[in-house]
């Protein structure tokens, strides 16, 4: 870079003044929060993240330097600025399977449609006929606890908890069950993925080696983001 381009002295330490008082509004906000997921912390959060990293690149381009901290990102990229006490809230669930036998799946399906007159095995009788037999018969948890059984392999999952100022009124959004919710109202939200697994796998390994070193692991769990 060239003279003429880099920062000036001034800039710098107005970035530096920058990150100070951000420092103080996160300190602020955090020892007035109000619960776990306040949405004046994220705030000051966020302040302090782009003042960091105002900070670190012109203290970079000036004098070739970086600060010795860094401040993470959330991993979903979007705080929540609902309510801090909502008064309703809403739970929506996605559970991804893969069908990897077929016939374990439609014999199922037909056993409950030989004891159900209501249960009628449609769409031909192939998988996808199967699928609503077996959902209209079972509770969604039941299923996945037992997939095995109905022939199926599990992947990924994750339950979100929406907050929302009233309940919605009866029928409001049946045209359109998940595509009113604001990633912002999310409250807390649970994934679990066999990624997971292996990221655990890895750290064991690490931890394995710290051990033998005379250190100790400690191993990741799975946290609501």
């Amino acid at each position: 870079m060239s003279d003429a381009a880099l920062p000036s002295v001034a800039e710098v330490r107005a970035a530096a003044e920058a990150v100070k008082a951000a420092l103080d509004r996160h300190l602020a906000a955090v020892e007035s929060r109000i619960g776990d997921e306040d949405p004046a912390v994220y705030a000051a959060f966020n302040e302090l993240a782009a003042a960091a990293e105002e900070y670190d690149e012109l203290l970079y381009d000036r004098y070739d330097e970086v600060t010795p901290f860094e401040i993470p990102t959330p991993e979903d990229g979007v705080p929540y600025t609902g309510p801090a006490e909502p008064a309703a809230f809403s739970v929506l669930i996605r559970r991804d399977y893969a069908v990897v036998e077929p016939s374990r799946l439609i014999a199922q399906a037909e056993r409950v449609a030989t004891h159900d007159r209501e249960a009628e095995l449609a769409l031909d009788g192939g998988t996808a006929g199967a699928l609503g037999v077996l959902f209209g018969e079972y509770e969604p948890d039941e299923i996945a606890s037992r997939y095995k059984d109905f022939g199926l392999d599990e992947g990924d999952s994750t339950l979100w908890i929406a907050a929302s100022e009233e309940v919605a009124e009866p029928g409001e959004w049946l045209g359109s069950p998940f595509g009113h919710t604001d990633p912002q109202d999310v409250l807390h939200r649970f994934d679990m993925s066999s990624v997971f697994d292996e990221e655990t796998d890895d750290f064991d390994e690490e931890g394995d080696e710290e051990e033998s070193a005379g250190g100790q692991a400690a191993r990741p769990g799975l946290t609501p983001a």
